[in-house]
């Protein structure tokens, strides 16, 4: 038996007029599906009796797509159920002693049928509903992440069908976790870490070695639309990560990262209504809170719309720093018949007084000292930071047919961003440092579309996904950048209580800095054989980078524009030798990054020369399994990147950096009561050519070989309704430099958690409390260009969650 997922049914007399199903000559009763986004347990009170009417009433409670001939439950009773139950669990007490099973025909969709037989008479369906290589993929077992994810131009697709390593992380998981942002989410995937603090400028990350920066986090598969510097995760349904290069799937992203994608699915509104307020504490003495509200209207609840908003202040649990946060967001939709629109507000505002920066490290410096404690205010209690983000998107899907959509987006960002800082140098082996401060205006205008079809259809016995895309983000970027300020001295040992700068009397001049146009054209096909046991993913994306650079102290342009174009393909393919719950994967995928500059230096033949773009690439194979309730994976991959290196007198792009790894991943439940998620990641990275050979083949800054992440629940029967939480993340030897003279030591952050389900005044209310690095242990992170940030400190997060 097929148990993956969670589902549910709604009868075909419901929504016959809208739905026709035909099967050979038979008549087949079809449940129209409605998307569920919580793998909570339900309460269900249906009594034994005909089984037709205790589906009927299953299906009021729990929706998706069903599919049964009319006659199969004719005269059969059921035994019913009574209690709290998982929908599976519901579904398969409600099925025993019938003579009835049930499997999975995609991710959405679940037949009934007699017992021992496998097989249905071909269904052809035409009804006006989302192609199922568009709707949300489904929680997993456990509900803390989901079946699938979207993969770019492919669509939505099954975690067992990707021929790459993918999660989809749940707003079940965001809300359980109390996350702030997406770099809170990450920490329960194995191959990523922080490249900055928390309470940075910005948050940036690390996926499978390779640097991924904060603006390069996509909106529904489109780039440059999200928080440029921060990530909020409040307004998220999903945040899903793919690893390895990714230009095939939706294009170039402006930072050109190639270890990873980062992608945020927003909610929607469901078909019941959301009327949910959490209250919230963070360490030191941070108080906010948190509303979320969705309805759907029309006569077929056609319309919907989803209202978040957060409002956070207080001081954080670094010395002399305070922060406030501000978000508000709107989801706009319509599901008509053959046309779905969508519309996402985003705005965010951030300040945060006593912001750290990060440390980098003197030629001088052999001995790095012992990590201090994360409460430690570097380089001052002086520094300020303020960020406001707002951007708009629009998205249009048609459905030409039942096997053709087509789809469109537009959208726009701009971010601001105005800090007094300075990044720290750590000049002796006993933590002194001197400092900088410098004052920086930062703005970013960005303009995202995208256009493209989705069709499905067969060629005899092959069937086919294709689709073809094309995408553009336009980016313009202005600085102004001061640093007329007196030098300061600093130690890790103290905190740093001084004076802010004097601004009065600056000439605040900001003039452009960097104008970049990305525009891709994109093909590819999914092909199936042998009833889909066999998909064979091949495609090509043409990506054309113009990149104007500009002198921001004057405003002229720094050098020739900068215009190449280059192909990236993909070829992947799953096999399902045994069962549609185990499949082995193998693809090659290509990243592309915009080319090195060759420096300012007289004494190379070609200073400041543009080189055309950088294609890195991806080697990768593995295998996924679900038994029952529980889902793993494990990769093994090899990704090389190349880079601009000094030959002689001549900069030439020929070094290159290569890492070559195996991931592991776990998720889903043990018992009902006992859930898992994260997995370990072993990294062997190399500077496989170098200038002039030296630092040849040692390993990359800021890559450990082995991480683990791995976090557990157990739903205690000591006391109903309550839920025992942990983590634990283990981060091994890394370098802080390419020399090697600089390694920083491994370390252990342990998490520990609890939450408390009842009701207050008859309302469901959820309490929790999160308790992070309970230790305290101090630690060291490291940017993969050598940038140093102190670890977290311990923090405590308190939240009551009710629904009114």
């Amino acid at each position: 038996m097929n148990s993956r997922g969670y589902f549910g049914t709604a009868i075909l007399a419901t929504v016959f007029a809208h739905t026709t199903v035909l099967a050979d000559d038979n008549r087949v009763s079809s449940v129209v599906a409605k998307e569920q986004h919580s793998a909570a347990m339900s309460n269900f009170s249906i009594p034994a009796g005909d089984l037709q009417s205790a589906l009927l009433n299953f299906s009021q409670q729990v929706d998706l797509q069903l599919l049964y001939a009319s006659d199969l439950t004719a005269g059969i009773t059921t035994q019913g159920i009574q209690g709290e139950y998982h929908p599976q669990a519901a579904l398969e007490l409600l099925l025993a002693g019938t003579g009835l099973t049930y499997r999975f025909t995609n991710e959405h969709t679940v037949t009934l049928e007699k017992a021992g037989e496998s097989t249905l008479p071909a269904v052809e369906v035409s009804a006006n509903a989302v192609p199922a290589s568009e709707q949300l993929p489904m929680p997993f077992n456990g509900g803390q992440v989901a079946d699938g994810v979207r993969l770019g131009i492919l669509g939505n697709t099954d975690i067992l069908d990707a021929p790459f390593s993918i999660t989809s992380y749940t707003s079940k998981t965001i809300e359980d976790q109390q996350a702030r942002s997406v770099l809170d989410v990450l920490a329960n995937q194995p191959s990523v870490r922080s490249a900055s603090a928390r309470s940075n400028i910005n948050e940036d990350f690390i996926l499978r070695g390779f640097p991924v920066e904060s603006q390069d986090i996509a909106l529904n598969g489109m780039y440059a639309l999200m928080p440029y510097f921060r990530v909020p995760v409040e307004m998220a349904e999903r945040v899903e990560v793919f690893e390895g290069p990714s230009a095939l799937l939706s294009g170039m992203s402006p930072g050109g990262n190639i270890g990873g994608s980062i992608n945020i699915v927003p909610k929607r509104a469901g078909d019941r209504p959301v009327n949910r307020f959490t209250a919230q504490y963070f360490s030191d003495s941070v108080l906010g809170g948190h509303l979320d509200i969705g309805r759907r209207f029309g006569e077929n609840d056609e319309f919907g719309a989803r209202v978040n908003g957060m409002y956070r202040t207080g001081d954080t649990t670094v010395d002399y720093q305070s922060e406030e946060d501000k978000l508000g967001s709107v989801a706009l939709d319509y599901q008509g018949d053959r046309l779905r629109l969508s519309a996402d507000l985003i705005y965010q505002k951030q300040n945060i007084d006593g912001v750290v920066r990060q440390f980098t490290i003197a030629p001088t410096v052999t001995n790095l000292p012992s990590p201090p404690e994360g409460t430690l205010s570097y380089p001052g209690s002086w520094t300020d930071l303020a960020m406001e983000d707002s951007s708009g998107v629009f998205r249009a899907e048609f459905d030409l047919s039942s096997a053709v959509t087509l789809y469109a987006g537009a959208g726009a960002r701009a971010s601001k961003m105005d800090a007094v800082a300075g990044n720290p140098e750590i000049t002796g082996n006993f933590g002194s440092y001197t400092y900088a401060p410098a004052w920086q205006l930062f703005d970013v205008d960005s303009r995202s579309y995208e256009a493209g079809m989705n069709s499905r259809f067969a060629t005899g016995f092959v069937t086919h996904q294709l689709n073809i895309s094309a995408t553009q983000v336009r980016q313009n970027q202005s600085l102004f950048f001061y640093t007329g300020f007196p030098f300061q001295d600093g130690t890790i040992t103290t905190s740093n209580d001084t004076p802010a700068p004097d601004l009065a009397g600056i000439t605040v001049d900001k003039n452009k800095y960097v104008d970049t146009k990305l525009t891709s054209y994109a093909i590819a096909d999914t092909l199936g054989f042998m009833d889909e046991k066999v998909k064979l993913t091949v495609g090509i994306r043409q990506q054309q980078v113009q990149v104007q650079n500009f002198n921001f102290l004057t405003g002229a342009p720094s050098g020739d524009a900068y215009d190449e174009s280059k192909p990236t393909p993909v070829v992947g393919l799953v096999l399902k030798p045994w069962s549609e719950t185990v499949s082995l994967y193998a693809s090659y995928v290509e990243g592309l990054s915009q080319g090195p500059t060759a420096p300012l230096d007289p004494t190379l033949t070609n200073p400041g020369e543009v080189f055309e773009p950088t294609v890195s690439k991806q080697f990768e194979i593995g295998a996924k399994a679900e038994w029952n309730s529980l889902g793993g994976s494990v990769a093994i991959y090899h990704l090389e990147k190349p880079s601009g290196i000094r030959v002689g007198n001549t900069f030439e792009v020929s070094g290159e950096q290569t890492h070559k790894g195996v991931e592991l991943n776990l998720y889903g439940e043990i018992t009902p009561a006992i859930r898992l998620l994260g997995g370990a990641s072993y990294i062997d990275s190399e500077m496989a050519t170098t200038t002039e050979g030296i630092n040849q083949g040692r390993s990359a800054i800021g890559v450990p070989e082995f991480q683990l992440n791995l976090g557990g629940e157990w739903d205690t029967p000591l006391i109903n309704h309550l839920t025992l939480t942990s983590r634990i993340i283990y981060t091994g030897e890394q370098y802080a430099d390419q020399s090697g003279r600089i390694e920083l030591p491994h370390w252990t952050r342990v998490d520990i958690g609890a939450r408390y389900t009842t009701k207050a005044a008859g309302k469901p209310l959820v309490l929790r409390a999160n308790l992070e690095n309970l230790f305290n242990e101090s630690s060291w992170g490291v940017s993969n260009a050598g940038y140093l940030y102190v670890g977290d400190a311990r923090s405590l997060q308190l939240s009551a969650t009710i629904d009114f």
